[in-house]
């Protein structure tokens, strides 16, 4: 049984109406980025897509930028399904047509996937994958020689995709707050990590007057032909 957070516009009808002859437990939120912050506990997000795409795609973005660290379920009708890509940052789409059987399916493989992926201790993200057990990474295939602090901050980037830090959260997270050097290293430690990803440099992307985010494939295109 999975706890799950269902953001909906409208929370007066039921996004996936078969979701109620399943034991999950469900709790239903309106659509705003500002509610995950009292959100209680969750394993999954279902968000709903039924309707409003422009503005439903605008907050799925915003949720991958603060950090969500549960999967997200895209809730869909017929008609929505050829809008749906990869800038969506969902795990995975449901109809809401769909009845109980593959519903509870579809939350099983992504919550099991989610959890399968924590407790290897390593995540993959477009092309990189970290192993945090053996403190290493490789791209493609192919292992990155990496020093320490490298190796962290290319972690906790790849731990939070989509979501912009600032040098100074970047130091304070990974260099820790009893660190007394400028922010100067934070971009010498970004430049030597670009050029040892090689053809995926552009996978930790630069926000102009902000800071550094690591981004899924599609968006490191759009910042490599910035």
């Amino acid at each position: 049984m999975a706890q799950l957070l269902v953001l909906s516009a409208s929370t007066d009808s039921e996004v996936l109406p078969a979701l109620g002859l399943l034991s999950h437990r469900v709790r239903q939120m309106t659509a705003e980025p500002a509610n995950l912050v009292s959100a209680p506990g969750h394993d999954l997000i279902l968000l709903d897509a039924r309707r409003d795409l422009v503005a439903t795609k605008a907050l799925a973005k915003i949720l991958l930028t603060t950090g969500i660290s549960a999967p997200m379920l895209l809730v869909v009708t017929e008609g929505g399904l050829p809008t749906i890509n990869t800038e969506w940052g969902a795990a995975d789409i449901i109809l809401d047509t769909a009845g109980p059987g593959e519903i509870d399916a579809r939350i099983r493989l992504a919550v099991g996937r989610a959890q399968s992926n924590k407790s290897e201790g390593q995540i993959h993200a477009s092309g990189v994958v970290i192993d945090e057990a053996s403190y290493s990474a490789k791209v493609n295939g192919h292992p990155l020689d990496l020093t320490y602090k490298e190796f962290e901050l290319l972690r906790f980037l790849a731990q939070h995709p989509g979501r912009v830090f600032t040098r100074d959260q970047l130091l304070s997270e990974v260099w820790g707050y009893d660190y007394f050097g400028g922010t100067r290293t934070v971009d010498v430690h970004i430049r030597r990590l670009r050029a040892k990803l090689g053809d995926l440099e552009s996978l930790i992307g630069t926000v102009r007057n902000v800071g550094y985010r690591f981004s899924a494939a599609e968006d490191a295109n759009q910042f490599a032909n910035a």
